[in-house]
């Protein structure tokens, strides 16, 4: 007779968690698994619709989630998302910091002022507003989990065109690493995640041929995208304390693009 199989207990059971980006890609599939593994989620992102309809189908998956549309740009949006956690579950352990944008791709002596500032302020500014507030809440409750999201792209390949986005992700690197140092000693990890090519709609803003995406999947050493519920995995270690000793790392889930030459 089979062996009946044990029940796992959920990897972050009362956990609260905001994640930013959650409309789509990423950021939604992490949602989704974070509130399946028993976290608390707090959704942010720009559109409404489409966080209510993550929110809606957490809860009818047995999970709960609370939302806010906002631009992780403002400052007061920040502070918004850690005052709903606290507010709304009684305090925050884990933030994945994942919003981000491609900006205009293209040279550098074209590129203008502007989209070097919204590239820059998306992407990297709003994980210093985001940690800001975060951490303060994370000592409130004595420890914590923070992530952000960064990439290979200005990490370990560089692709021409991307310049912004590169300097962005590249400065998330450097942030995760001062700030696991900094605060270490309270108990708050930090870790940057770096996917590697993934199936989202940004990515195929990006890649909008199958040239394009045959060529991109080429690269890696696995001969493919990631599924976002690939990275999210990824993002769940870092979040769960399945990663307790570890701090202050850029956790490449690329597929093997940084080390495929082939």
């Amino acid at each position: 007779m089979p062996m009946p199989t044990p029940m796992r207990a959920p990897i972050l059971a009362d956990k609260v968690a905001i994640i930013t980006g959650a409309s789509a890609g990423i950021g939604r599939a992490a949602a989704k698994l974070f509130a399946r593994e028993g976290a608390l989620v707090v959704a942010g992102a720009r559109r409404q619709a489409e966080l209510e309809t993550l929110a809606a189908e957490i809860a009818d998956a047995g999970g709960k989630a609370a939302i806010l549309a906002g631009d992780v740009r403002d400052e007061s949006y920040a502070q918004a998302l850690v005052a709903l956690a606290e507010r709304e579950f009684g305090g925050l352990d884990i933030a994945f910091n994942n919003a981000a944008t491609m900006g205009e791709l293209g040279g550098i002596v074209e590129m203008t002022r502007d989209n070097w500032a919204h590239v820059l302020d998306t992407n990297l500014t709003s994980g210093f507003l985001g940690a800001k507030y975060q951490i303060p809440a994370m000592q409130r409750r004595g420890a914590g989990a923070l992530i952000f999201t960064s990439t290979f792209v200005g990490h370990t390949i560089g692709f021409p065109g991307t310049a912004a986005y590169a300097a962005s992700k590249a400065g998330l690197v450097g942030l995760t690493q001062v700030l696991a140092a900094e605060f270490g000693p309270s108990g708050i990890r930090v870790n940057a995640l770096l996917p590697g090519g993934t199936d989202t709609e940004m990515a195929r803003e990006m890649n909008s041929t199958e040239d394009a995406i045959n060529f991109v999947k080429g690269i890696h050493a696995l001969k493919r995208l990631a599924r976002p519920e690939e990275i999210a995995h990824a993002a769940l270690y870092l979040a769960s304390d399945l990663s307790s000793f570890t701090t202050g790392i850029a956790l490449l889930a690329d597929g093997g693009v940084s080390i495929t030459r082939t």
